[in-house]
């Protein structure tokens, strides 16, 4: 196929690779390659202990590496801002473009915690809370937060998916520019019904001097709308 891409798939807090799988699958479907990553800590039997905001970046840095990748369509979501961004900074030569999907444009040091007071209250107590100071997700907070109106089915699914997301991954900040400050070419995506960014989506496509591009569905899409959502990036990138 003439027109295939490298997509390269950063899941947010508290999901694994598995969260971009439809996605992905539609877009391995269209005839290009995908790489859906899980950031360290996120899989059973992964340790916690001691990982830090840099770790994130530099697994996404080194399975670039590895895999030898090229020409890279590196996609994010949520969270997946903060990894997405850093590696893209390492590895410029290697991505050809940046695609934040409902996700956090990281601001020079601000960690996501910061991003939104309230929000910040509830990761530090939460990390506070727990013997290993990671942040648990509650089936409540999916229902009335991440996917809000998804069938109850999807949303006990993705309960019984999710696993605590390591504290440092969001507390913890990068000190680097935007990716578009940086010459990088970038878009954002926004869900038209999210209600779960601790910002505004407008506000962090302005982070690149960008209106966001409005996609259907809420903040979890990319599992309950993936078709529409796999079609957004391929619009993005063509």
């Amino acid at each position: 196929m003439t027109n295939s891409r490298t997509f390269v798939l950063i899941p947010g807090a508290w999901l694994g690779a598995w969260s971009w799988h439809p996605v992905a699958r539609r877009l391995r479907e269209d005839g290009h390659q995908v790489v859906a990553l899980t950031m360290p800590g996120l899989s059973y039997g992964d340790s916690v202990k001691g990982l830090r905001l840099a770790d994130a970046v530099d697994f996404v840095v080194s399975e670039i590496d590895r895999r030898d990748l090229n020409d890279i369509m590196l996609v994010s979501h949520s969270w997946g801002g903060y990894p997405a961004t850093g590696a893209a900074l390492r590895r410029a030569d290697r991505v050809a473009k940046v695609i934040y999907y409902s996700a956090v444009v990281p601001a020079r040091g601000v960690g996501m915690a910061d991003e939104n007071a309230a929000y910040g209250e509830i990761i530090r107590a939460s990390i506070a809370g727990t013997p290993d100071g990671t942040v648990p997700l509650a089936v409540d907070a999916i229902r009335a937060g991440l996917m809000p109106g998804e069938p109850p089915e999807l949303q006990e699914l993705v309960a019984g998916l999710v696993l605590p997301q390591p504290g440092a991954y969001m507390t913890e900040a990068l000190d680097v520019p935007a990716v578009t400050e940086a010459g990088l070419s970038a878009a954002y995506l926004l869900g038209a019904d999210d209600k779960s960014l601790a910002r505004p989506g407008e506000e962090f496509a302005g982070r690149l001097g960008q209106e966001p591009v409005i996609v259907p569905g809420a903040h979890m899409a990319l599992l309950s709308r993936p078709a529409d959502i796999a079609e957004a990036l391929l619009v993005a990138v063509a």
